[in-house]
Order: C-alpha cells, then sequence, then structure tokens
C-alpha cells in the first residue's frame, strides 16, 4: 500500500505573507438612511477597516512602501463627506472599493454601524470583505 505524499509544512516567509492594517473606531457624521426622517440630518457612524496587505519583502522603513492609515483615513473622510448614501451596505462598498485601489491592498474587511438608529442597541450595521484581483506591487 502507497502512504501518500506529505508536503513538509513551509516555514514563515515575510514574502509570502500579509500584514494587516487596521483602523479601528473611526466615528464620523454621516448624512446616510433611507427613512424620511434619517434624510437631511447627520448620524454617527463608525467605521471599522481590515486590510490584508501583501508583504513582498523588506520595507526599507520608508513611508512610500507600505500602506498608508492616514491616506486611507483621509479618503474615508472624503466619502462620507462627499454626500447623502442611503445604504450601510453601499457605504461600506465604495470604501472597500477605495481600499482596493492600492495596489499592495489584497483584501478589505469594512464594518459600517450606525449607532444612533435604537435606543436598546448600541449599533447596527454591516461587514463585508472583499478580495482584490489586482497582482501586488513589487517592493522598491
Amino acid at each position: 500500500m502507497n502512504k501518500p505524499v506529505v508536503e513538509p509544512l513551509k516555514i514563515a516567509d515575510a514574502a509570502a505573507g500579509l500584514r494587516h492594517v487596521f483602523v479601528r473606531d473611526l466615528v464620523l457624521d454621516c448624512n446616510i438612511g433611507v427613512h424620511q426622517h434619517e434624510k437631511g440630518r447627520v448620524q454617527r457612524v463608525r467605521i471599522n477597516l481590515d486590510l490584508g496587505v501583501t508583504e513582498g519583502g523588506t520595507h526599507h522603513d520608508r513611508l512610500e512602501n507600505v500602506v498608508c492609515y492616514e491616506d486611507i483615513v483621509k479618503k474615508v473622510r472624503a466619502v462620507v463627506a462627499d454626500g447623502h448614501i442611503n445604504l450601510a451596505e453601499t457605504l461600506a462598498e465604495r470604501i472597500a472599493a477605495l481600499c482596493l485601489q492600492d495596489p499592495q491592498c489584497r483584501s478589505a474587511r469594512v464594518r459600517v454601524e450606525k449607532l444612533e438608529v435604537f435606543d436598546d442597541a448600541g449599533a447596527v450595521g454591516v461587514e463585508i470583505e472583499r478580495i482584490s484581483s489586482l497582482r501586488p506591487r513589487p517592493w522598491s
């Protein structure tokens, strides 16, 4: 009887790994909601991001070689400030799409929570995860 060939475990390799860049508990005023009482007023939303970023080697301690969370936060603020959005799902999709524009970003998990919908609930919302079809940028 032939024994199955078992591949040896590969040692952790940074060149094949992912780094997670995250933003936690970003609270912004947002024009969001489908109901009449939600239109024309702002609601607080909490946004959490977890970005799976390729590690193509050493980053040489240089900002231009990593995904900058400051840039991501600025872009999220711009999306929120861009005007009324009906659904938390739509906001999450827009945020995920902007994160995945960076060629190093392989995945984006985005949670959007409306904080003022129900008095007896801390938050309601949606969480999505999207995967990039782009190849990672080679390290400089």
